[in-house]
Formats: structure tokens, sequence, C-alpha cells
């Protein structure tokens, strides 16, 4: 199976050359030319790495990174940077881009770039698929392959919301979240609905993981903050 990129440009020339090297390379190619479809096609498309300018119309690539980012920390970006405007390149290594090229820039040099990004991309995804899949917190168990929940010897049936919120807690067990955080990592930028849903899924997860339980408590509240889970 070709490895698939995404190419985010807006200028059509550029991204018509680039497709054309690529593809002759043995790669898919997919094109966006402005920061919104970029994201769209970063979220939903199956990719390999993802090619990424940084001055887009509708949202510019430092933007589409940092909410890609949020989504996927593992998927490699590369940025094309305008010549010798450093803050792009640090903002990007920054909110997480794998690497950066300037333009104008020669293909070769990019080609090597992209495989060693994918390269490394492919050792890191090997390392994490070795490590427990079991997320844990008291006697508390999730198994992430699975999506099974227990609570000692008892299962516990979570909606698909209900198990991300929990996953999103327990990934950042003996810290605070903030009600923003949770909204943004759990629902999505794009969530427009009423914010106490938040609380309304909290009181659903506290209810089904804590009640009937001896040494009950698992999800704590921060006054005025959010929430966090703690072993003690």
């Amino acid at each position: 199976m070709k490895q698939r990129i995404l190419v985010v440009e807006d200028e059509i020339q550029i991204a018509t050359i680039l497709k054309i090297e690529l593809e002759y390379e043995g790669y898919e190619v997919l094109l966006a030319h402005t920061g919104k479809s970029g994201l769209e096609a970063a979220l939903q498309e199956n990719l390999d790495l993802v090619l990424l300018d940084v001055m887009l119309p509708e949202l510019n690539g430092i933007e589409v990174l940092r909410r890609i980012r949020n989504e996927n920390s593992l998927l490699p970006i590369i940025l094309l940077t305008a010549r010798n405007i450093t803050m792009d390149k640090v903002a990007g290594l920054d909110q997480g881009a794998n690497d950066y090229i300037t333009k104008p820039f020669e293909i070769d040099e990019l080609l090597a770039r992209i495989r060693s990004a994918i390269r490394h991309n492919s050792i890191a995804a090997n390392a994490l698929r070795e490590e427990e899949t079991i997320l844990s917190i008291k006697d508390l168990f999730i198994n992430l392959d699975t999506r099974e929940v227990k609570r000692g010897d008892s299962s516990i049936a979570l909606t698909p919301k209900e198990f991300d919120l929990l996953i999103y807690l327990l990934s950042n067990k003996n810290k605070i979240v903030t009600r923003e955080n949770i909204l943004m990592n759990v629902w999505g930028y794009e969530y427009e609905g009423e914010t106490n849903v938040i609380d309304v899924y909290i009181r659903h997860l506290r209810k089904k993981t804590e009640e009937g339980f001896s040494d009950p408590t698992i999800i704590q509240t921060v006054r005025g903050i959010g929430y966090t889970v703690r072993e003690k």
C-alpha cells in the first residue's frame, strides 16, 4: 500500500509540482489549499505525513498544526516556511512539528526529510504498540484495545463519549484539567453546544464508576477550575 501524504499549500503551482514529484517517488498525494480544508483532511484521512505551509488562508499553518496535535500526537508534520522567518520555525517546533524546510528548497532535500520523518514515526508507533495497553486508577481498569472498563470484578458499560472523557481524565492522572481543556480535547474545537455538558457527563461517569463500590471516589472536583483523578 502506498504511503499517503497530505500537501497543504495555497500556491497552486507549488502544490502541483509537489504532487507530481511525490507521486513519481511512489507516494499517494492529497492536496488542500486552505488551512481549514487542510485541517479537515488531516483529521479525517488516514495519512503517513503532512506537508504544511505556514502562510495559509482561513487558518494559518501554526494554528492548523496546533489543532492537529490536539488530536494526533504521532502524525509526522513538516512545515514549509518562508526564508529567514525564524519565528515561524520556532513556533512550529514548539507546537509539535517534526521538521521544517525553507522555501525555495531542493526536492531531494525535501524527500530525504520526508523519509526520515516517516521512519521515525514508524519506530515511535511500534514502541507505543509494545507498551502496556491498560490504564488504571485504584481498582478501576481500562483496556484500550478492547475498550473494556472494569472496577474490581464488575464490568462497566460506558457510552463512547463517556469512555473518551474517562480516557482523557486518566491520561492526565494526578493533574488538574480545566473544563475548557476537556471541552477542546474530548468534544473538539468545533463543538458549539452547552458548556455544562461536561458536568452532566461527569455525573454520569461518577454514577457508573463510583456508586456501589468501596473507596468510591475516582473523579474529584477542583472548585472553580475543573476536575482531577488521583490515586489518593
